[in-house]
């Protein structure tokens, strides 16, 4: 099963974090959290990595669809935004919404999934238009 929802940069990682806020902000996400996971890995362990950033991205009148359906939906939000350097490249992956009907079964999260599904590709189509 897939989970995730991925495209490509020819960008430099700090142009593609700068370039995903904008597209994320531009379908009603904002940032709620960030994680430099190669900062704290560096930081806490010594290990060195590639640029790995975990956005927190939240829209909120989904968030709140999802949480009236099912209140234990909490622990799948926000939505995850991966942004890291692969070789040359960076990518950009976000986690399906649909995943959130898979793991529960509960169709009423249906709706919610697909409306976050639309946003989250209209703003990783942006990124690579």
């Amino acid at each position: 099963m897939s989970y995730d929802r991925t495209v490509r940069l020819d960008a430099d990682f700090d142009t593609a974090v700068i370039a995903v806020r904008k597209a994320l902000a531009d379908q009603g996400f904002g940032i709620l959290t960030e994680i430099d996971v190669k900062a704290t890995l560096k930081a806490k362990l010594g290990h060195d990595m590639e640029d790995y950033l975990i956005l927190g991205a939240c829209n909120p009148p989904l968030a709140h669809q999802a949480l009236e359906a099912d209140r234990s939906i909490g622990l799948l939000l926000p939505c995850n935004v991966v942004v890291r350097r692969d070789g040359d490249t960076t990518l950009v992956q976000a986690l399906d919404p649909g995943t959130m009907v898979t793991l529960t079964g509960l169709d009423t999260l249906k709706p919610v999934a697909d409306d976050a599904t639309a946003r989250l590709d209209a703003a990783l189509g942006a990124l690579s238009a």
